[in-house]
């Protein structure tokens, strides 16, 4: 059996951070991962337009990582972790 295969009958199960995590995150609204996402953006803007090019490429690189996690929060709110449906 391949280490990422479940034994048959078991339902797969999230670890305590993942949970704890997920029970935090979820309290967010689903835009605030957005909003994350263009204030990066527009913080890179200004630090490329006033010369600080390397500040500017390390705020830019956050954008994706808020809009991922913008994308991880709305999947939990849907579909809930360790959900079992009857």
């Amino acid at each position: 059996m391949n280490s990422t295969e479940t034994p048959k009958g078991a339902e797969p199960r999230e670890g305590p951070i993942a949970r704890a995590i997920e029970t935090q995150t979820a309290k967010l609204p689903s835009d605030t991962f957005l909003w994350a996402a263009f204030a990066s953006i527009g913080v890179s803007l200004a630090l490329r337009l006033t010369g600080h090019k390397h500040g500017a490429t390390f705020m830019g690189q956050w954008a994706p990582t808020f809009l991922l996690l913008g994308i991880y929060n709305k999947l939990v709110k849907l579909h809930g972790s360790d959900r079992v449906d009857h």
